[in-house]
């Protein structure tokens, strides 16, 4: 082999500044919040694989967008879960304790939002939370709860609303 010929790339992350850990938290938060998202609720089987079949959604669009940052996160997201343009799907998750769960996404992305400041500059950071956000309101609003047989009930439930509401008040904290 010649000398120099096999140079291994740079991952994106650490082209990006971050360490392998921090990137973990970037990488892993999204999916989190869908799960978060669809927990606030207790559903039925139909309505949390229709959640999770509009957070996959909501994070591969991720893919396209402008800022190099959410677009790298999402790529190895896609990566790693599936692509639902290959009619991949998410396991669905359902987290034993939601409260508790919840309050983890929460914090974790409080941790992301601080690490965004020191790391990016505010276009990076506010495309990442803008991208949890939307991620967490496809959820929500994937499915009505309540009603009979789908028809009536809420669109987006308070426990759902709040949660939503909550992750915003993190990352903008």
């Amino acid at each position: 082999m010649e000398r120099g010929a096999h140079v291994t790339e740079q991952p994106m992350y650490s082209r990006l500044g971050f360490t392998d850990e921090e990137w973990g938290l970037l990488v892993g938060l999204p999916q989190s919040v869908l799960t978060a998202a669809s927990a606030a609720e207790p559903d039925g089987a139909k309505r949390t694989h229709q959640e999770n079949a509009a957070g996959l959604e909501a994070i591969a669009e991720g893919r396209e967008d402008a800022d190099p940052l959410v677009a790298a996160v999402a790529q190895e997201l896609v990566n790693r879960v599936g692509d639902p343009e290959m009619g991949e799907e998410l396991p669905s998750i359902q987290p034993a304790d939601p409260e508790a769960y919840i309050a983890d996404v929460l914090a974790r992305a409080g941790e992301a939002a601080k690490l965004l400041a020191t790391k990016v500059d505010e276009g990076a950071a506010g495309a990442y939370k803008h991208w949890l956000v939307t991620i967490a309101e496809q959820v929500v609003t994937a499915a009505p709860s309540g009603g009979i047989l789908g028809i009536g009930g809420d669109v987006v439930t308070d426990p759902e609303r709040r949660f939503r509401d909550r992750l915003a008040h993190v990352l903008t904290d």
